[in-house]
């Protein structure tokens, strides 16, 4: 591990994408659960331990609970226990160098931190971003007709957005990105939102997952003004992964390009090089490589270098999309610098940038860009 440029190691971030942290204790199969995105850990003796992003966890995680890098597993999970979730919630989450998180509180809500406990653990800033199926799919159980669901949708996220930096779609995960560009007619909205409702009460999930209705409400989201967020790509075994190409959605990006409305793409592995030139060629769209930096552990900074190829450099923003795990926050934090760190290093050898332009580059990515889509108030 090569030792930090000073102007990465000390520069703000701002996390644009994550989620909330346990508030309990977890045992090891608790703890590995969250260290990956399948439903479970394999019982077929297989440990998470033994991936990059378990050995990242051991040998960049351990040193924040006091103890020496490569520590086993066994020893760091006692470790932890010993010190107590929310001491173990402080240090990484205050070890992180993060000024603002923004939290999408739609997954799995109740079993992770709210925003406001966790600006309380981070001792930073917190802002929610909504979630545009979860008001949906909470206007459905609170009763809504077809004809109705439109002006319920509506009215829930108005009040859910006040205060809120931005919105997320998880259309991904439902029905794919390949949504159209136009925008659906009051007829279409209420005709899916019938079909949608006789399937909940034929004894279905209320789970959305129609590309009319999902369309529907990334526009209302836009007609808000705020930043829509996507998820694309990598993700649970919930997600058809090719259909999370975000080529899929040129369609869409061709139709709000007018909008003046930034569309942020998330995550993006395995097609981050295809969410940078989307990043480049669209104005108003944005890229992160988030999850999959502590995912990847060393080969993280290999990802960002990728996404960098042709990604505008104020395009770039920072996300960990930790969920659970503080050490999520730790990992994606420090991977990300690190990925700068090694890009910077190398074109300032080459004599390929100053360092007044690698400076400004680690300001874009790290907090400015982000600041500035997000309108944030300076701190």
């Amino acid at each position: 591990m090569t030792a930090l440029l000073d102007f990465v190691a000390d520069a703000p971030l701002i996390d644009h994408h994550c989620h909330g942290v346990v508030a309990h204790d977890v045992d090891r199969g608790g703890f590995e659960r969250m260290l990956t995105e399948a439903d479970v850990v394999s019982p077929l003796g297989v440990s998470l331990f033994d991936s990059l992003i378990g050995l990242a966890v051991r040998a960049r995680c351990a040193p924040v609970l006091d103890l020496p890098k490569h520590a086993p597993a066994s020893d760091y999970l006692a470790r932890r226990a010993e010190l107590g979730v929310t001491e173990v919630n402080r240090r990484f989450l205050r070890a992180t160098g993060t000024t603002d998180f923004l939290l999408d509180g739609g997954f799995q809500p109740g079993s992770v931190t709210t925003t406001a406990e966790l600006a309380d653990l981070s001792n930073a800033r917190a802002h929610d971003v909504v979630r545009l199926e979860q008001v949906a799919e909470d206007v459905v159980r609170a009763g809504t007709t077809a004809a109705g669901f439109a002006a319920d949708f509506d009215a829930e996220l108005t009040r859910r957005a006040a205060g809120a930096v931005g919105v997320k779609s998880i259309a991904a995960y439902r029905v794919g990105l390949g949504l159209s560009g136009e925008r659906p007619a009051p007829a279409e909205v209420a005709d899916a939102a019938g079909r949608w409702l006789a399937r909940v009460e034929s004894g279905e999930p209320v789970r959305l997952a129609d590309e009319v209705l999902h369309r529907h409400l990334v526009w209302a989201g836009i007609d808000r003004g705020l930043p829509v967020q996507f998820h694309v790509g990598y993700g649970d075994s919930d997600v058809d992964l090719h259909r999370c190409d975000p080529l899929l959605l040129t369609g869409l990006l061709r139709a709000t390009r007018g909008s003046g409305v930034p569309i942020l793409l998330l995550h993006n592995y395995p097609f981050h090089r295809r969410a940078a030139y989307l990043a480049q060629v669209f104005e108003h769209v944005f890229a992160d490589v988030g999850l999959s930096t502590h995912n990847a552990g060393l080969r993280a900074p290999a990802v960002l270098a990728e996404l960098l190829e042709l990604i505008p450099f104020g395009k770039l923003l920072f996300s960990t999309d930790a969920f659970g795990l503080a050490e999520l926050y730790h990992l994606g934090t420090g991977l990300f610098r690190e990925g700068l760190s090694d890009f910077l290093r190398s074109a300032l050898a080459a004599d390929e940038l100053s360092e007044v332009d690698a400076i400004r580059l680690v300001r874009l990515a790290g907090h400015e860009n982000a600041a500035r889509i997000y309108r944030l108030e300076p701190r």
